[in-house]
């Protein structure tokens, strides 16, 4: 087993492993290196991993929260896209025979088979450093796909974690909100500031934990013909509901079937998107097929 001293988890040991393999670092990739070792230590506590679990990193990197994640966890299959990073994880996490590395995108990773060839089909712990430009796609890819995912423990960039876990009538809330509420519970457990980082992103960062629930929150509701709704709602925030439904591209609703549905459900025909819980979209949603 490695000795703590050994960890990369701070700034002389990530540059010297950069600078040996003459690493560089792409803008599209997003790419910020942990060098604050309290972090990892916490995401793996949040994380509640233990020896039964399989854990799947996206985004290793040159493995520093890998070497945390592979203490913790009975496996570890770390999928990285960047080619230029793949033999740095080999000499990084020599020590740990529980880690398999993948070079892929994570958003062609079949996870349903990773699940059962390492897991017995039981579902994954899902650990990650997120880039930045490319946080809600991979979430919603996670959150709505078929794998079998227990939870997701994540570093997003701060205000992109608040979204995630805002409630109603906040500047915060939106779609984001909405969908990851639908399919999980959110709990913001870490802030990270820029200089726990290398390169130092312009932003500060937190770690979000997402339970996900057995079946979604309103598993009965239309969930195409709900998102639709959620997403034409948000898109432009100053407009009202009324107004936002009935010019929105893919949605069929005239202004008086809006209101008719608003009135039936007690609100106001002035109420904007943001001011409506999840279960009130659903109940929106039931309203206007009805007519």
């Amino acid at each position: 087993m490695h000795t703590q001293t050994e960890k990369l988890a701070n700034p002389s040991r990530t540059i010297e492993t950069i600078k040996k393999y003459g690493f560089s670092f792409q803008k599209r990739y997003g790419q910020n290196f942990l060098i604050e070792p309290r972090v990892p230590e916490k995401i793996v506590r949040s994380a509640g991993i233990g020896p039964d679990d399989c854990v799947v990193e996206i985004g290793p990197g040159i493995g520093t929260l890998t070497q945390y994640l592979a203490e913790a966890a009975g496996e570890v299959i770390a999928v990285e896209i960047d080619r230029q990073l793949i033999p740095i994880l080999k000499e990084t996490l020599e020590g740990y025979p529980n880690v398999t590395v993948l070079n892929q995108d994570i958003l062609k990773t079949d996870l349903v088979r990773i699940a059962r060839e390492h897991n017995g089909g039981k579902p994954l712990k899902v650990v990650a450093n997120l880039p930045y430009y490319i946080t809600t796609p991979i979430l919603m890819e996670l959150l709505e796909g078929d794998a079998p995912i227990d939870t997701i423990t994540v570093m997003v960039q701060k205000e992109v974690a608040q979204r995630m876990q805002a409630g109603p009538g906040t500047k915060d809330y939106g779609a984001l909100s909405l969908a990851v509420q639908y399919y999980a519970s959110a709990q913001i457990v870490a802030n990270v500031p820029p200089n726990c980082f290398l390169p130092r992103p312009d932003v500060a960062s937190a770690v979000i934990h997402l339970d996900l629930r057995e079946r979604p929150a309103l598993a009965e509701a239309d969930e195409k013909k709900l998102f639709a709704l959620i997403r034409a709602s948000f898109g432009q925030r100053r407009k009202t509901l009324v107004n936002s439904l009935k010019n929105a591209a893919g949605l069929s609703y005239t202004k008086e079937e809006i209101q008719a549905a608003l009135a039936h459900m007690g609100l106001p025909e002035n109420i904007r998107g943001e001011m409506l819980t999840l279960e009130q979209f659903a109940q929106l949603t039931g309203e206007l097929e009805k007519h």
